[in-house]
C-alpha cells in the first residue's frame, strides 16, 4: 500500500490546508474579553445585568462597575461585539452613579477594594471586602467613653428587660433603621445609639449621619450612619433589641384580617405519681402550641414530657398575632418560682426532670393570661409564698 501524506489526500480532494490563524490579541484585549465573558455568565445565571449597591455582592458590584466602563469605551465595545449576544454594552446604565465623574480611586471605593500602586481596572487583584476596612477602623477609632457612668444605668435596665422578656433582639436588616435611643448589639455588645447629627450628603451625593454610639465596655464611637448599619447588617450576630413599649403582645379579641397563631394550653396530669396525686389540682403543665391540643397530647402516656401519663385538658386560650416562642417565654419566666422539682424514671429507667409544670392555682394562669393581654405581665411576677401575681418592682 502506497503511503499518501494528509496534504496529498488534501491535494486530491481539491482542499488545500489552511494555515493556522495568529492570535493577534494583546494581553489586555485578552484580559478585556475575559472580564466581560465573567458579566455574560452572571446575566446567564441571573437573568439580568450586575446591579450597583451596597446590599450586593462583592462579584455583582464589581461586575457592575466593569460593565459601565467598558460601556464608556468605544475600543470595548468595537473589541467585545462579537461576545455581546445579550446586547449587554449598550443598555443603559444601571446605576445612578456618574461613572465618568469618577476617577480609578473612587470606582475601587465602589468596589471596596483599596489600589495598591498602579492598579488597571480590567485586571483587578487583591480584591477586600469594603466591610473588612471600615470594620477595623471603626474598632480603631473607638475611645473611652468619659461619661459611661451617665449610660450604664440604661445598659443594665435593658439586659434586665432582656432577662424578663419585656424586650427581645431581632436579625438587623428586617428594620434597617436607626435612631436615636435605640440599642442594638454589634460584634457581641451593647451599643446605645446616644446622639445623632445633623443630615450631609456624602461624596457621591448620599444621605448620611454622624453617631455618637456607646458601647456596654465603657467605649464609643463617632461612627457614620451608614457605617453603622453597614457593620450591623454584615454581622451574623447583628441584633436590634425592641422597645418595650411597643404594645401588647396580642389584642384582647380577634378583628377580621387578624391571624390565629397559635393556642395556651393548661393541663392537669393523671399520673398516679405519689407527689402528683398529692396535689393534681395545683399541679398545671403550661405550653403554646401552632398546632391541635388535641393531636400534641394524643401520646402523652408514652412521653416523659407529660410525666408517662394521660392528662386533663382544663383551659385554652387562642393567640392573634403573636410570637409563639416569645409568649411561651413569658410565661415560664413569670410561672417559674413555681416550677415543680419533679424527677421520674422513663420507660428505659433514665432519670428525667420535665419542664412547664408548675405548683400553680388556675385562677392564677387565667390572671397572667389576662395581663399578658393588656401588656402588663412584664410587671409581675408570681409568688408562690402568697399565691398570687406580685410586682416585679
Amino acid at each position: 500500500m502506497v503511503d499518501i501524506s494528509d496534504d496529498d489526500l488534501l491535494a486530491e480532494l481539491g482542499a488545500a490546508p489552511e494555515a493556522k490563524k495568529q492570535n493577534a490579541r494583546s494581553p489586555r484585549d485578552e484580559r478585556i474579553i475575559a472580564g466581560f465573558e465573567d458579566i455574560v455568565r452572571f446575566r446567564e445565571e441571573h437573568g439580568r445585568v450586575p446591579r450597583h449597591g451596597d446590599n450586593r455582592d462583592i462579584f455583582e458590584r464589581l461586575y457592575a462597575v466593569r460593565l459601565d466602563r467598558l460601556r464608556a469605551q468605544e475600543d470595548c465595545r468595537t473589541l467585545l461585539h462579537e461576545f455581546d449576544r445579550y446586547g449587554l454594552l449598550v443598555m443603559a446604565p444601571a446605576s445612578s452613579i456618574e461613572i465618568e465623574d469618577l476617577d480609578d480611586d473612587a470606582l475601587l471605593a465602589e468596589l471596596g477594594v483599596e489600589p495598591v500602586g498602579d492598579v488597571d481596572l480590567t485586571n483587578l487583584t487583591h480584591v477586600k471586602p469594603r466591610a473588612e476596612v471600615r470594620a477595623a477602623e471603626e474598632v480603631a477609632d473607638r475611645t473611652p467613653c468619659v461619661d459611661f457612668e451617665s449610660f450604664k444605668p440604661l445598659f443594665m435596665r435593658v439586659k434586665e428587660d432582656l432577662d424578663r422578656a419585656a424586650r427581645e433582639t431581632r436579625r438587623f436588616g428586617e428594620d434597617a433603621d436607626v435612631k436615636k435611643g435605640e440599642f442594638f448589639i454589634l460584634g457581641g455588645q451593647m451599643a446605645f445609639v446616644a446622639d445623632m447629627g445633623e443630615e450631609f450628603r456624602s461624596d457621591y451625593g448620599r444621605p448620611d449621619r454622624r453617631l455618637r454610639v456607646v458601647f456596654d465596655n465603657g467605649t464609643e464611637s463617632d461612627l457614620l450612619l451608614r457605617s453603622f448599619q453597614r457593620a450591623l447588617y454584615k454581622d451574623e450576630a447583628g441584633r436590634r433589641i425592641t422597645d418595650p413599649n411597643a404594645g401588647p403582645l396580642f389584642g384582647g379579641a380577634a378583628e377580621d384580617d387578624d391571624l390565629e397563631s397559635g393556642t395556651i394550653y393548661v393541663l392537669q396530669s393523671k399520673s398516679d405519681h405519689p407527689d402528683v396525686a398529692a396535689h393534681r389540682d395545683l399541679i398545671h403543665k403550661v405550653g403554646v402550641t401552632g398546632g391541635s391540643v388535641e393531636a400534641r397530647i394524643a401520646n402523652a402516656a408514652l412521653d416523659s414530657t407529660y410525666l408517662l401519663a394521660e392528662v386533663k385538658v382544663v383551659a385554652t386560650y387562642k393567640l392573634f398575632n403573636i410570637n409563639r416562642s416569645r409568649l411561651e417565654n413569658v410565661l415560664h419566666r413569670v410561672l417559674s418560682p413555681a416550677r415543680l422539682d419533679l424527677t421520674i424514671q422513663d420507660r428505659f429507667g433514665n432519670p428525667v426532670k420535665p419542664k412547664e409544670w408548675y405548683l400553680v392555682p388556675l385562677h392564677v394562669i387565667d390572671e397572667v393570661v389576662a395581663r399578658v393581654k393588656d401588656g402588663t405581665i412584664i410587671e409581675f411576677q408570681y409568688d408562690p409564698a402568697e399565691a398570687r401575681l406580685i410586682p416585679t418592682t
